[in-house]
């Protein structure tokens, strides 16, 4: 018997998506239909993720809640054999304090499982009708911020980051886009593609495409200070595409002789 059955209940961590509810997993929904506790990040989940709760759950909005507060409720209900959800915006993985919560249910030894959910970046880049990497363009991608009230180790400064042309998608950093334009200049030429998608996904989703050159600008009058993803590179520019090798008839694989 597996230790998730032994135990009476189990915590779930639970990607809810970028913000149209009906991006969150077939198994994120499951879950919510038979959790009986579901504590979820107020200042950006959506409150219409809820309609997926199928047992009249008991439910905590976390958005001003301490890390103890937020962990003592999970806590109590497991051990009192309850089915929790915690859910999380885009993916848990990401910018979600998450090992934090893990490892103190770790410490009182309650198991419990992660599921993913889709990221804004990803979102995003649905919203702009682009790939994020591209042949002969780059088929790399990088996840960052720029330096808030969470630093920001020096070998990872957008400045740096820049230097190998990638994709790269900034998060919560709009709010800074002079400083985000001004440490990407120092790698990346004034006319690379910027576009910042704010709340992607949601009825009230706004794209703003520019350059390096004009981007800061663009943001500014639009209005757009904080919930928007950044992303920059040569991948989500209008210029010609080189043909992936995968659908070239010339290109033998175990599927096509």
């Amino acid at each position: 018997m597996s230790e998730e059955m032994k135990c009476p209940a189990t915590v779930f961590f639970v990607g809810s998506g970028p913000g149209d509810p009906e991006l969150i997993t077939v198994k994120g929904m499951k879950l919510l239909k038979e959790a009986e506790v579901v504590v979820y990040a107020g200042s950006l989940v959506r409150e219409r993720v809820l309609d997926f709760c199928g047992n009249s759950p008991e439910v905590y909005n976390s958005a001003s809640m301490s890390l103890a507060e937020i962990v003592s409720i999970m806590i109590e209900a497991a051990k009192s054999g309850k089915k929790v959800v915690r859910l999380h915006t885009g993916d848990p993985s990401l910018y979600g304090a998450l090992r934090e919560q893990a490892e103190a249910l770790e410490k009182e030894g309650i198991p419990y499982g992660i599921v993913p959910g889709v990221s804004s970046a990803f979102a995003s880049a649905a919203a702009l009708k682009r790939e994020l990497t591209l042949p002969g363009v780059t088929q790399t991608v990088i996840f960052t911020r720029l330096e808030g009230r969470t630093p920001v180790p020096e070998s990872e400064r957008l400045s740096a980051l820049a230097a190998h042309g990638a994709t790269i998608c900034i998060f919560l950093s709009v709010a800074m886009m002079d400083e985000v334009v001004s440490e990407l200049s120092k790698g990346y030429a004034p006319e690379v593609p910027v576009a910042v998608v704010y709340r992607a996904s949601w009825e009230d989703e706004m794209v703003v495409k520019g350059t390096l050159a004009d981007i800061a600008a663009k943001v500014r009058d639009a209005g757009i200070t904080r919930q928007a993803m950044i992303i920059v590179g040569r991948a989500i520019g209008d210029g010609p595409v080189e043909r992936s090798r995968l659908y070239d008839p010339g290109f033998k694989h175990g599927y096509r002789k």
